[in-house]
């Protein structure tokens, strides 16, 4: 596995993971290991995830009695893999849908979500039409590659009149799932990472709320459209081995990233485009 670690080093990572263990391992009843604190390494996009765990490592995690190390992977393939094979004790990237097809192909894997924490904005983007109404036939319509998110870009595209799928097309619809296309729209899957890079060239994309934070998007390209967020089933959550479900430490950090505090700050960074939640799921 290629995985990137933008923030500290592979080796001192494992390091530091060989020498602590897991937090089930680590964790007295207290949430604490010995008296001390409990390291928790967790793995997150960069925007908002990372800055996210970022605020709470800075302002609430010592009190709580937990060290939190972030590590940031630039790209969904990786974070769930270094989860499986022990190199991170948790991740926040990604919804319950995307995690529910990674274990479909991975059966190996023994992952859980734990629970909501934050929703962010689906966007239709365009650097250059300002309204829906402005794709005309045969323009280039770029979503993400990953069946979860692909579904949710064409439910967001039918949503506005563009295109019509397939009755039961279902969460994962794919590009054959679209019954009628009276634009003929060129819906093109890209790697969600790269969406942002995309978008000039084409007409318009369908961004992830992570990445299109990251590259300024909302505040640089026009928003076409956006989906509903009233009982969307995308929100953001925690996850962690399934064994480590009930370890103090996660769930210190879990109600940590529920505090009022960090809805506040959600709130004041990015009012409107990355909505808090509670913990359900």
């Amino acid at each position: 596995m290629r995985t990137i670690w933008a923030i500290a080093g592979a080796a001192g990572l494992v390091v530091s993971l060989v020498a602590c263990g897991s937090p089930s391992e680590q964790a007295s009843s207290d949430g604490s290991a010995d008296g001390d604190s409990t390291t928790v390494t967790v793995g997150a996009t960069p925007v908002p995830q990372a800055q996210i765990l970022e605020f709470v490592r800075d302002e609430l995690a010592a009190d709580a009695g937990l060290d939190l190390e972030i590590v940031e992977f630039t790209d969904y393939n990786q974070p769930n893999t270094a989860l499986t094979e022990g190199e991170l004790d948790a991740n926040y990237f990604q919804h319950k849908p995307f995690l529910e097809e990674y274990l479909d192909g991975n059966p190996e894997a023994d992952l859980s979500y734990v629970g909501n924490v934050h929703l962010e904005a689906f966007g239709l983007y365009s650097e250059e039409l300002e309204k829906v109404s402005g794709l005309e036939e045969g323009d280039k319509v770029a979503v993400p590659n990953d069946g979860s998110n692909m579904g949710r870009a064409l439910k967001l595209l039918e949503d506005q009149d563009l295109i019509t799928l397939e009755d039961g097309a279902g969460d994962t619809a794919s590009k054959k799932d679209i019954a009628e296309n009276p634009r003929d729209l060129q819906i093109t899957p890209v790697e969600a990472a790269q969406l942002p890079r995309s978008l000039p060239d084409v007409d318009a994309a369908v961004i992830n709320g992570n990445f299109a934070l990251e590259a300024s998007i909302p505040a640089e390209a026009n928003t076409l459209a956006q989906e509903n967020t009233e009982d969307n089933p995308y929100a953001n959550g925690l996850v962690v081995p399934a064994s480590d479900t009930d370890a103090p430490a996660v769930t210190e950090l879990n109600e940590l990233l529920h505090s009022d505090e960090v809805k506040d700050y959600m709130q004041e960074q990015w009012d409107g485009v990355v909505i808090p939640l509670g913990g359900e799921n």
